[in-house]
């Protein structure tokens, strides 16, 4: 049976380079070279456009970036390093320093007054944090309840405004005003029956009263964060739950306590990381005492840095710090993930 032209088979293509278009004319490997040499210049020159521009966003970018990446390097880049290198020296400021490699951690393995220092630190942080979200969270929900524009203004003021007073100026004033002799606080204490009460000078409650102290001084800060958090949580989910007969306590375990975990969250970070570092209400009330029941972490450091000139030695207990405050920070981090919900309701 013979085959019409229509149904024929297409004769196979034995040109040297792609046929192009099915039943027309194939484009050789010579109209191809000629057709790429046509456009490469072309191209190149696009290309060269779109580097230069993009370099240019990159100049921008790093300009733009600059001051806070010279800040960087001025102040936390440039002194850890140094701090790394200080601790592997002996060094007291009057005499060439001296390596001495790993030593200053060795001893610091050995120093039984640092390790004080670092379990009074620790007490102090638990306490101080805990004292920081109950106190923070009950005045929050106190005045976010439905009260005078005016009280909650002055309330809110009242509360906030220790934070803005220098740690100095607050020291001075806890000193004054619990002193056994002449402060107002002792004397009405002392109408009620509790005399001879000097609690800066008593190891048992010495420490106790620096958290005193810190608590009166920064609750302010998370009672703002807390308040601002209980803001964001829509009324009508309070008003839902009310329609379903839920209770006060079963609300605030529920639904308020959720929906506040992040606030929770950047507070218990914030307030560990600060009273990790506490320093200046013992170094002017107490000096650490007595009986180092109050020499906290940073007031071993100083003393050893500023008063001792062990500089190497105090630039290891830095960096030691510095790697539990990391630790214990990443931690949190780890541990968010189990009890703060970051979702937001519509």
């Amino acid at each position: 049976m013979s085959l019409s032209a229509s149904t024929a088979p297409t004769r196979p293509w034995r040109g040297s380079g792609p046929r192009l278009f099915p039943g027309g004319r194939g484009v050789g490997t010579s109209s191809t070279t000629q057709a790429t040499d046509a456009l490469a210049p072309r191209g190149r020159r696009r290309r060269t456009r779109l580097t230069t521009r993009e370099r240019r966003d990159a100049l921008a970018a790093y300009l733009l970036i600059s001051p806070a990446l010279l800040l960087f390097i001025c102040f936390i880049a440039g002194p850890l390093i140094g701090a790394i290198v200080l601790s592997l020296f002996n060094y007291d400021l009057l005499t060439p320093p001296r390596f001495v490699g790993l030593g200053n951690y060795r001893y610091l393995l050995h120093d039984s007054v640092a390790w004080k220092s670092l379990l009074v630190t620790t007490e102090f942080t638990i306490a101080s944090v805990v004292l920081h979200v109950l106190v923070g969270l009950g005045l929050a929900l106190a005045v976010n309840r439905k009260i005078s524009t005016a009280l909650r203004y002055g309330l809110r003021t009242a509360i906030f405004f220790p934070v803005l007073i220098s740690w100095a100026v607050v020291s001075l004033i806890a000193e004054y005003t619990l002193d056994p002799n002449f402060g107002f606080i002792t004397y009405y204490l002392g109408q009620l029956g509790i005399h001879n009460l000097n609690v800066f000078e008593n190891p048992s409650t010495a420490l106790g009263a620096i958290v005193g102290v810190d608590l009166w001084h920064t609750v302010g800060f998370s009672f703002i964060v807390l308040l601002a958090g209980l803001q964001t949580i829509p009324p009508y989910l309070y008003e839902a739950a009310r329609v379903d007969g839920a209770g006060t306590f079963r609300v605030f375990r529920t639904m308020t306590l959720p929906m506040l975990s992040p606030s929770l969250f950047f507070v218990i970070v914030i307030s560990f990381i600060g009273a990790f570092q506490i320093f200046d209400p013992v170094h002017i009330i107490t000096q650490g005492g007595p009986g180092n029941a109050t020499e906290s972490i940073v007031q071993y450091i100083y003393q050893n840095g500023f008063t001792d000139l062990y500089m190497g030695y105090a630039a290891a207990l830095g960096l030691v710090v510095l790697v539990v405050l990391l630790v214990a920070t990443l931690g949190q981090f780890g541990l968010a993930r189990f009890w703060v919900h970051n979702e937001i309701a519509d």
